[in-house]
């Protein structure tokens, strides 16, 4: 082979590497642009913007242990006004939702009838006085005249037992007189004490029979809770015991404490009452549900919301943010559970629970914000995260 062939075959092989070099380069190249292209999506997607209210700060905290409870908020003084005696009714002065005070006639009943024989009742207590004076006048006579001798002790026995008979007919008739006056009292109703008219179960010119339920007073000054119990758990409750009560799923809590509790149980439900006062009735109204915990003990613990602490791994976690250079960083702190509670404050609503292995001072997430994965990237659209 001559020298020219062999330089020939000799550039030919180089431009050959080198454009093999040059392929593999560039392809190289591309590869690593995917490469970092992936690692930046992965890095976007990684990262996830919260605000300061899908966040707060661990701390010591007291709450109280209680006990769940609800019942129906009642009016310690309620009424149902019926009539006492039957009759149309004539007058009927009020309305659902009208103040009155005590002793002010609400309604009428026809008082003809009644006011009749009250009338009648006088005029027998009348006649039968008439008798009971000439009964005794006899008898006073007939003691003058034995004295004197002109006639017998028997005939003085006899004016005796007459005198004595006027006299008890005399006082059936008052007391006759009485039963129609009250008849005739009764025709009026009257609040028996000051209140509200909760209901009005009766109109004008209706005809009621006794006992007919007419109106219904409620007096919305003192307020309790009835709330029933199992009898397990009325072994624990005790006098003067503070709940925590939410009215009709509003968000502020009332105050109520332990006053009474039935002494027997409930035939059927076994259940046991007790009932709560309400501090603050203002606003609220007989016949309100409602439900909260009884406290029965306080306890200072570290603390966080019973939905901050997730179960989805074999053992309870919470999620934490921990500072990885100039990152926030997702990190899930394994944590053992204790006791559950109110904030005993009452500034709270919601469920706690006390938490171990997690140290104040902790960023916590909250469990509206759901499940993060662990070493994900967090930002703030605030610029620090606050506790609530």
């Amino acid at each position: 082979m001559s020298p020219m062939k062999i330089t020939t075959r000799r550039i030919v092989v180089a431009l050959i590497v080198l454009a093999l070099a040059i392929g593999i380069w560039r392809a190289l190249s591309a590869k690593r642009t995917q490469q970092l292209a992936a690692t930046d999506a992965a890095q976007l997607q990684a990262q996830i913007e919260l605000s300061n209210n899908d966040v707060f700060t661990a701390e010591i905290r007291e709450i109280t242990q209680g006990l769940a409870v609800s019942g129906t908020v009642k009016a310690l003084n309620y009424a149902v006004i019926k009539a006492r005696v039957a009759g149309e009714l004539k007058e009927i002065k009020v309305r659902e939702g009208d103040s009155v005070s005590a002793g002010q006639v609400l309604a009428r009943i026809d008082p003809v009838e009644y006011q009749r024989r009250f009338e009648q009742a006088q005029e027998q207590a009348s006649a039968a006085k008439s008798q009971m004076e000439i009964a005794q006048r006899q008898w006073d006579t007939n003691k003058a005249l034995v004295e004197q001798g002109f006639i017998s002790k028997t005939a003085l026995d006899n004016s005796l037992a007459s005198f004595q008979g006027a006299v008890a007919s005399h006082k059936a008739a008052i007391a006759g007189a009485d039963v129609a006056r009250k008849s005739l009292d009764d025709s009026v109703l009257r609040a028996p004490f000051s209140g509200v008219i909760a209901l009005r179960a009766a109109q004008l010119g209706e005809r009621v029979g006794i006992d007919a339920k007419v109106l219904e007073l409620v007096d919305l000054r003192q307020l309790e809770v009835e709330a029933p119990l199992s009898p397990s758990d009325s072994l624990d409750i005790k006098m003067g015991q503070i709940a925590r009560l939410q009215i009709e799923d509003r968000a502020e809590l009332v105050t109520a404490r332990v006053t009474r509790m039935s002494p027997s149980a409930q035939a059927g439900s076994r259940s046991v009452l007790i009932y709560l006062t309400l501090d603050k009735p203002a606003g609220l109204r007989h016949g309100l549900f409602a439900k909260g915990t009884l406290g029965l003990m306080n306890s200072l613990v570290m603390a966080v919301p019973l939905t901050s602490v997730r179960t989805d791994h074999p053992s309870p976690y919470v999620q934490i943010l921990e500072k990885v250079g100039e990152d926030m960083r997702v990190r899930h702190q394994t944590v053992e559970t204790g006791i559950r509670g109110n904030d005993a404050s009452g500034k709270d609503s919601q469920d706690w629970v006390a938490v171990k292995g997690l140290t104040a001072g902790s960023i916590v997430l909250k469990g509206q914000v759901g499940a993060m994965r662990e070493g994900m990237t967090v930002r703030f659209t605030a610029s620090n995260p606050t506790s609530r």
